[in-house]
């Protein structure tokens, strides 16, 4: 019975954690989400992800949707050298996450 528990909780859980990946977004997507007015463009964004970031250059990119929001993942290296990995809420540019690369 133990067996039988385990293998159920492991298949629910792997279930369950396909479900509420995120999604990468193409960038036929993201320019109809930007011209529909759903999301800010991409430059803006990247604007937003440098000015966190001053002298810094974004080296990557990426639009996704994750739990029923959209979200810019920007990689950024600033004037130091410093990767940094930069969220941002792609409807309104506020920054979700701010954090060194490791």
């Amino acid at each position: 019975m133990n067996l039988v528990t385990a293998v159920s909780a492991a298949a629910a859980l792997s279930l369950t954690a396909g479900l509420t990946q995120a999604r990468d977004l193409g960038p036929d997507e993201a320019l109809k989400l930007r011209d529909a007015g759903i999301i800010q463009s991409l430059e803006k964004l990247e604007a937003v992800a440098l000015a966190a970031h001053a002298g810094g250059q974004v080296e990557e990119g990426e639009l996704e949707e994750a739990y029923g929001r959209y979200v810019y993942q920007a990689e950024v290296r600033d004037a130091q050298g410093v990767q940094w990995d930069v969220e941002l809420d792609a409807t309104n540019g506020q920054i979700l996450k701010n954090q060194q690369d490791d």
